[in-house]
């Protein structure tokens, strides 16, 4: 498989809602970073994650693709 787009080296803060469904972009070239656009990892072997969070609020997807943790942010990013 390939390595993901590191799209920034940094988390994206954005706010979510408890119990909405949410797409991950795992591949990295999405164009609505960080969520998948459906399109961009067409052919690729990368899947978006589909993910929900228990409580509104702000959280730290992660940026770089690489975090073992995702879609959240583990500081991965500071390594690459």
């Amino acid at each position: 498989m390939d390595k993901p787009v590191i799209a920034q080296k940094k988390p994206y803060s954005v706010e979510l809602e408890a119990g909405k469904k949410y797409m991950f972009c795992t591949c990295g070239k999405s164009k609505d970073q960080p969520f998948c656009d459906l399109a961009s990892h067409k052919g690729s072997g990368f899947a978006p994650k589909h993910f929900t969070v228990d409580k509104d609020g702000t959280y730290y997807l992660c940026g770089c693709k690489h975090s073992k943790n995702q879609p959240f942010c583990d500081g991965t990013h500071k390594t690459l």
